[in-house]
């Protein structure tokens, strides 16, 4: 590198340096808070959050934290900010927040709340831009997608029930884990329908049986035995078709409907109708399993 690249270089270093200094003495709004305390700060940051200013209230906090950095105010700053982020829908901020307060305070008492919003933050990615295209321009559901961010999202719930057994938000969780069981559930029974779809029938009953096995009591296990039917009698196997109708006929009497996936977030939320049950000990080691 030359003098003069060199030279330019350390020029914009300390150019954005000098703007980064200079935010820290100004907000959004045009304050000077370059001789506030730590507690104007925080409860200007309050005051946003109470108005729904999202970006005011993380702009403060920030700052909060950047000229303050110990102490007990500054903590709650970082909690806030994820808060925040996360109710301006920016999930993969309150998540990179939510992750930075678990490893700076692994043992600070308010902890289970940042596990909480980082679960939520993950089960809530329908809320981002990519989110709103797929779900109201595509019509797309969230067990149709790709099952990363549930999966995301029950390991952080899992992780909040079995630290944090008395935690304020250990309910919650356990409903939104119930939920997202079910939506996982859900998503092999997609695939396997597309393998049906497509004529690979061997793949949708190992599919469909996969589903029956991981995912028991789930609303998907009509579907499941639904799919081995219809595989079944595709392949010319009529006694394994008969035995699958014989137990989904069984299992599934005419009048009976597979339960319905509800949503925690919306009123039909029925968690005693939910198949996921924490204090139950599954045999299986799955990845939901929590003992």
């Amino acid at each position: 590198m030359s003098i003069i690249s060199r030279s330019l270089a350390l020029f914009l270093v300390f150019q954005l340096s000098g703007c980064a200094f200079g935010w820290l003495k100004t907000t959004k709004k045009g304050e000077n808070t370059g001789g506030w305390t730590v507690t104007q700060f925080y409860e200007a940051g309050k005051q946003d959050l109470e108005d729904a200013d999202w970006k005011g209230a993380i702009a403060y906090f920030i700052g909060l934290e950047a000229r303050y950095p110990y102490g007990r105010y500054s903590q709650q700053a970082q909690l806030y900010v994820a808060y925040a982020h996360y109710k301006e829908d920016d999930q993969a901020a309150a998540i990179i927040a939510a992750k930075r307060f678990i490893r700076l305070h692994p043992n600070h008492p308010n902890v289970d709340y940042a596990y909480y919003i980082k679960g939520l933050s993950s089960f809530n990615d329908e809320k981002g831009i990519a989110g709103y295209v797929m779900k109201n321009w595509l019509g797309q559901q969230m067990s149709e997608r790709d099952p990363k961010a549930s999966n995301e999202s029950f390991q952080s719930f899992k992780d909040l029930v079995t630290r944090f057994p008395d935690s304020d938000y250990r309910a919650d969780s356990i409903k939104r884990m119930n939920y997202l069981f079910n939506t996982v559930a859900m998503g092999e029974i997609y695939v396997a329908r597309y393998y049906l779809s497509r004529g690979a029938y061997v793949a949708a009953i190992n599919r469909a049986q996969f589903t029956l096995n991981e995912y028991p009591q789930t609303p998907a296990t009509k579907f499941a035995l639904e799919i081995m039917v219809n595989a079944y009698d595709e392949l010319g196997m009529d006694d394994l078709r008969d035995d699958a109708k014989r137990v989904m006929e069984k299992s599934f009497s005419n009048n009976q409907e597979s339960l319905s996936v509800a949503n925690p977030d919306s009123e039909s939320w029925n968690p005693d109708s939910e198949s996921w049950n924490p204090d139950i000990k599954q045999k299986r080691e799955s990845w939901w399993k929590v003992w």
